[in-house]
């Protein structure tokens, strides 16, 4: 049980590093398209938080789904949008 624990503050504190990746968006994104990242980045912080509390060993995969979720909108905006840094 205490490993379960220890591994969902790595997965926080992983999701929270995130975080400047998600808020350095504004390189390559518009300013709606980072805002809207950001609000994903939030309910995701509010998903590993309640993980946390109940399901702590599940928590890493929330920065794991931060990543994809990142890249998905990023690359979809540079092939579709034209968004370049």
């Amino acid at each position: 049980m205490q490993t379960a624990r220890v591994v969902g503050w790595l997965g926080l504190v992983a999701h929270l590093a995130l975080g400047t990746w998600y808020a350095a968006s504004g390189l390559v994104a518009p300013a709606w398209a980072v805002a809207g990242l950001v609000l994903v980045w939030l309910v995701l912080l509010a998903v590993a938080i309640r993980l946390l509390r109940r399901r702590p060993a599940l928590v890493p995969l929330v920065p794991l789904s931060a990543v994809l979720i990142w890249l998905a909108v990023v690359s979809a905006g540079d092939a579709w949008l034209g968004w370049t840094a």
